[in-house]
Parts: C-alpha cells; sequence; structure tokens
C-alpha cells in the first residue's frame, strides 16, 4: 500500500472547477512531465518531457485553452508548472476532462509530488518521491487510475 494525498474535499463524482475535489472514475496517465535541474529522468513506460520555466496549466474555464498547457505569460488563470516548492518536480497528466473538455468540469488534475506531512491536495493525487518513481517505473499509457 503507498500513502496519497488526495483533495481537501475528498472524492466526488461530479468534480468542478475550484472544489477542490479529487475526481473519482477512471484516468489514463498521459504524459510525465519533470524537472531536469531536480533529477534525472524517471524511468517510466509514459512519454515524457521536461518542464521549462514557460510552462503553464490554463485553469481559466472561459479561455479556449481551458485544461490544456499553455506556455507563460498569458492572460487567462493558469498554473505555473515550474514550482519553488517542488510539488510539480515530478506530473503525471491525466486525461481527466478531456474528452470531451467540459468547461468547469475541473482542470489540472495530476499526480505529482506530496507536500511534508501529506496535506491536502487541490484535487490531484500526490505521492512521496520515492514512492512515485517507483509507481512511474510502472505507468505505461494503457494503465487505469482508479479513483473511488
Amino acid at each position: 500500500m503507498i500513502p496519497v494525498a488526495l483533495g481537501r474535499s475528498g472524492i466526488r463524482h461530479d468534480k468542478r472547477e475550484g472544489d477542490g475535489a479529487t475526481p473519482a472514475g477512471r484516468w489514463h496517465p498521459l504524459e510525465l512531465r519533470w524537472r531536469a535541474d531536480r533529477g534525472p529522468r524517471p524511468a517510466t513506460g509514459l512519454p515524457a518531457r521536461r518542464t521549462r520555466r514557460e510552462d503553464g496549466w490554463c485553469d481559466d474555464p472561459a479561455s479556449p485553452a481551458y485544461n490544456r498547457p499553455a506556455r507563460l505569460p498569458i492572460r487567462a488563470s493558469h498554473e505555473e508548472m515550474w514550482r519553488a516548492d517542488g510539488l510539480y518536480d515530478l506530473v503525471v497528466v491525466l486525461d481527466h476532462n478531456t474528452r470531451p473538455r467540459k468547461a468547469r468540469g475541473g482542470s489540472a488534475v495530476f499526480l505529482h509530488l506530496a507536500r511534508p506531512g501529506f496535506e491536502p491536495t487541490a484535487g490531484c493525487i500526490a505521492f512521496r518521491r520515492s514512492d512515485f518513481r517507483r509507481v512511474l517505473a510502472r505507468l505505461s499509457p494503457r494503465s487505469v487510475i482508479r479513483v473511488g
């Protein structure tokens, strides 16, 4: 059993933007993003790309780029993928709310690194670094992440 941190509002079947819940369902990992300045590329069966300083993720439901990667700066509300706190040093993008993409259906639901003490996330699934590297080694695009 691997401990994880989930959203501050628990698990919800009707995930909405900003609700703090981890969405229930079956999700597929799409790709790994990693900070090369913070460590080597992990072993994984997922497509992988280095995170760059200008990488963001749009979380603005009114934007055509909603729940998609974005190059910063952008005017729309967004997450910065190059974070000082290290949470996104390793990130797996999930296929939550991608096909079809629904405004306010939730964005930027990732697997990423946990805060000390496993504080709740804003809706993601967070792991200890050593556990996450073990999980990454087993992931491929055909893997299924089941929540709830």
